[in-house]
């Protein structure tokens, strides 16, 4: 997928991330799936799983992303990040990646503790969360129980 469907922002960020060929990303937040696409075309035969608490996010990025979801390379889920949880048998995710999440900016820190603990439960042990706010994103580190 070609980086011309995305902002100069996204694009900046998703070059970022520290992605490999055959890795399980978890988007919080997709929007309309423009990053989750150009992540799609970069972890080879990985796996992303795209999720949004907006219904309308999801339809979105479900439409725009039929070829990458018939290849079964991507999983589109409405979810919102702190009710989120896997699926029974569901593998867990090497990294998760937060753009503009409110419930990860720091206005509702009962929210963002809910959030961090769900994104912890779904990551392996040395699984890493990035959300934006950096330059251009920084990594949270996750207590993990």
């Amino acid at each position: 997928m070609p980086t011309k469907e995305l902002s100069p922002r996204l694009a900046e960020i998703v070059a970022a991330l520290p992605l490999r060929p055959g890795m399980r990303v978890l988007e919080i937040g997709c929007g309309t799936g423009a990053a989750t696409r150009a992540i799609v075309s970069r972890i080879g035969d990985g796996h992303v799983l795209a999720i949004d608490r907006s219904a309308k996010a999801v339809e979105q990025t479900m439409h725009a992303s039929r070829n990458e979801i018939a290849a079964g390379r991507l999983s589109v889920r409405q979810a919102a990040a702190e009710d989120f949880t896997l699926e029974p048998g569901e593998e867990l995710y090497d990294i998760a990646f937060a753009v503009r999440v409110g419930a990860l900016d720091g206005r509702h820190p009962e929210i963002e503790r809910q959030a961090r603990e769900r994104i912890a439960a779904a990551l392996k042990p040395d699984g890493r969360l990035f959300i934006d706010g950096g330059d251009p994103m920084r990594e949270i580190v996750l207590e993990r129980s």
